[in-house]
């Protein structure tokens, strides 16, 4: 697990606001210790949980790819039904996305409408990928799945 320094660290645990990327999803059903006190923040009402719209699909075809269609619905209902706010890309988040990608070539365009879409709604984004947590203009937790 990578962590920003100790008082980043302490301010990114008690933020306000989350964005999560697919893979951070995971984390939950997995059974990640290390990504459970911030499940547990946003799952209780004491932050709030932002999810784009093009990062759920991502979960959701990457899930099937690994467990199955079945397992895939199953969790996609759940995440939906989990409190986070389901972030769909409008005209601002697409276009900031865009720019995301001409600046970033080595960004999935997914992971640029999580980024465009964390500008405008919430502080930290919690990812289990190492390039996005290394992003200078943002605040990110980086977990690692392994």
């Amino acid at each position: 697990m990578k962590y920003p320094r100790t008082e980043e660290r302490k301010l990114s645990l008690n933020a306000r606001s989350y964005l999560l990327d697919a893979g951070f999803i995971v984390l939950q059903y997995s059974g990640n210790e290390d990504a459970r006190p911030y499940f547990n923040r946003i799952l209780s009402g004491k932050a709030r949980g932002y999810v784009s719209e093009v990062n759920l699909a991502e979960f959701f075809y990457k899930t099937a790819q690994k467990k199955g269609l079945d397992t895939a619905e199953l969790w996609y209902r759940q995440v939906r039904q989990a409190g986070f706010q389901i972030i769909p890309p409008d005209d601002a988040i697409t276009r900031d996305a865009a720019i995301w990608k001409v600046k970033r070539s080595d960004i999935s365009l997914a992971d640029c409408f999580a980024l465009a879409t964390l500008q405008q709604f919430a502080q930290v984004l919690l990812t289990t990928d190492s390039v996005l947590s290394n992003i200078k203009e943002i605040r990110a937790i980086h977990i690692s799945p392994l």
